[in-house]
């Protein structure tokens, strides 16, 4: 996957695509600061976790740029999480989301809305990087809910 991305920075750069390239580097540099700062290996797992908080932060900008009537910044943004989502595994649909949860569900057995923890520490490295974790959390949330 790092590599992908440094051979997609090399193709941005020839094709004078800008949002692309910074994008891109952005990530590379996210994932070489982790590598240094953590001392971790570069490998598929870590560019998951750089990608995904990418995308969170990107997600979260929008909500700011939509209040301050940024609608420039909102679509600049938006192809970026675009762009970002295409190096992520195949998302999971709602319904193979749902499946995932009531199968951890079954596993688990909580009793309560305070086992919520219990319940995302086994669902989170089935669906991490292949699902919304913002909505993994609310499915959860609402099955606990109906206990």
């Amino acid at each position: 996957m790092y590599e992908k991305i440094k051979n997609d920075i090399v193709s941005a750069m020839k094709e004078k695509d800008t949002l692309k390239l910074q994008t891109l580097r952005g990530i590379k540099g996210d994932a070489d600061m982790e590598h240094i700062n953590k001392g971790v290996e570069i490998n598929d797992e870590l560019m998951i976790n750089v990608l995904s908080r990418g995308i969170k932060t990107r997600k979260e900008s929008i909500l700011e740029f939509e209040k301050g009537n940024r609608d420039d910044l909102v679509d600049k943004t938006n192809k970026e999480i675009e762009l970002l989502q295409t190096y992520l595994p195949k998302q999971l649909s709602k319904d193979e989301l749902e499946k995932i949860i009531d199968d951890v569900f079954k596993k688990v057995n909580p009793k309560s809305e305070k086992e919520m923890g219990l319940v995302m520490k086994e669902v989170t490295p089935l669906v991490k990087g292949k699902a919304d974790m913002k909505e993994v959390s609310s499915l959860i949330k609402d099955k606990l809910s109906n206990l």
